[in-house]
């Protein structure tokens, strides 16, 4: 099987974070702020991902803000061609950081909002947060840098959606991102507080594209249903180690962001291999990579390789087994476990969200 090029690196310079959002997609088990890698041993993962042909990277966390070096990061990646995007949520954006982020070559910006009102943004952010969010937009918009807006869609902030979206265009962004919140890490947790109902996925369906409408032209609109209620697997990035990878704080190289809820997968780290080293040949990466490793009835399935069985750690949370079919595909034996989470959704009262927000953990990694 010949091994594709990646195109897009997502480098998570730390996992400390200002938020304690409950539905953080980050592993349980934090990197620790000692555990980081070094800013010398991040430049050379940029350089290798260029050799790569990697055309895009973007900088994360946890919040990359809180990553000293972040600047000198965004000029290595400028050096080897590399567009950059910086994700975050703009806690700590001040003035002087943002005169140095763009005099080092940053490209775009994207901006997390939980809601577009104070009080229930910050309610679900676990502090405040919003009114700060909102001061750094508008600097980005003056200091003439291009921003997208993105925001988690949950059972408590999806009802405002036309609202959020009219928040992201009066503040001038050129993109805003609706994912629905995906169950992973912290957020599996609080999946049944998380999820929508049925009725409230329709009402938002609708509206999402009534303003894709308005909008076409003016500002890119993406919206993302929730794989619950999806009845064929999106393709995970386009397919395992296909285009993309993440390197985590500590330097463990992974096929996809969440690939840590994966039981028994090992990781290589770019301290002992190099990058491309471990694209072409982990273990990690050419496990799931093409169409071999598929069970029925993805290995008949004439869309395997348009979805490529689906989300491999969905399968691992959902069917206790990685290499399963999705379960939210109609055609999965485990489909009935996605169904049943529906069911209960649907008659669990309204209410004040009985969620646990993301804690900080010993040694005040966040």
């Amino acid at each position: 099987m010949s091994v594709p090029r990646p195109y897009g690196l997502l480098a998570e310079l730390t996992h400390r974070c200002p938020l304690h959002c409950p539905y953080c997609s980050n592993p349980l088990a934090l990197v620790s702020r000692g555990d980081e890698l070094v800013v010398g041993a991040w430049i050379r993962v940029l350089e290798e991902a260029a050799q790569l042909g990697v055309l895009q990277v973007g900088f994360s966390g946890g919040e990359p803000l809180l990553y000293p070096e972040l600047p000198a990061l965004i000029a290595a990646a400028r050096r080897v061609g590399l567009y950059t995007n910086l994700i975050t949520s703009a806690i700590g954006l001040h003035d002087t950081l943002l005169k140095g982020l763009i005099a080092a070559g940053l490209d775009t910006i994207q901006i997390s909002f939980q809601s577009d009102g104070t009080e229930q943004a910050d309610v679900i952010a676990g502090t405040r947060a919003h009114e700060r969010k909102i001061a750094a937009a508008k600097a980005v918009r003056a200091a003439g840098l291009p921003w997208s807006a993105n925001v988690v869609l949950h059972r408590n902030n999806i009802g405002r959606l036309g609202e959020m979206i009219a928040l992201a265009e009066g503040l001038g962004a050129f993109r805003m991102e609706l994912a629905n919140v995906q169950f992973y890490g912290w957020a599996f947790a609080n999946r049944r507080e998380l999820l929508p109902t049925r009725a409230q996925i329709e009402r938002a369906d609708a509206l999402a594209r009534s303003e894709l409408e308005r909008l076409r032209g003016r500002m890119e609109l993406i919206y993302v249903l929730p794989d619950y209620y999806e009845k064929r697997p999106k393709p995970c990035l386009h397919g395992w180690g296909s285009r993309a990878m993440t390197v985590n704080p500590r330097g463990d190289v992974l096929p996809c962001q969440a690939a840590e809820a994966i039981p028994g997968l090992v990781f290589d780290n770019v301290r002992q291999k190099s990058l491309g080293d471990i694209w072409r040949e982990s273990e990690a990466f050419n496990r799931f990579r093409g169409t071999e490793w598929m069970p029925e009835p993805c290995r008949s399935c004439d869309f395997k390789e348009i979805d490529f069985g689906g989300c491999r750690c969905q399968a691992a949370q959902l069917a206790g087994d990685a290499g399963a079919t999705d379960p939210v595909c109609e055609f999965s034996p485990h489909r009935a476990h996605v169904d049943a989470l529906l069911a209960e959704i649907e008659v669990q009262p309204d209410g004040a969200p009985q969620w646990r927000h993301r804690q900080e953990q010993p040694g005040g990694v966040l």
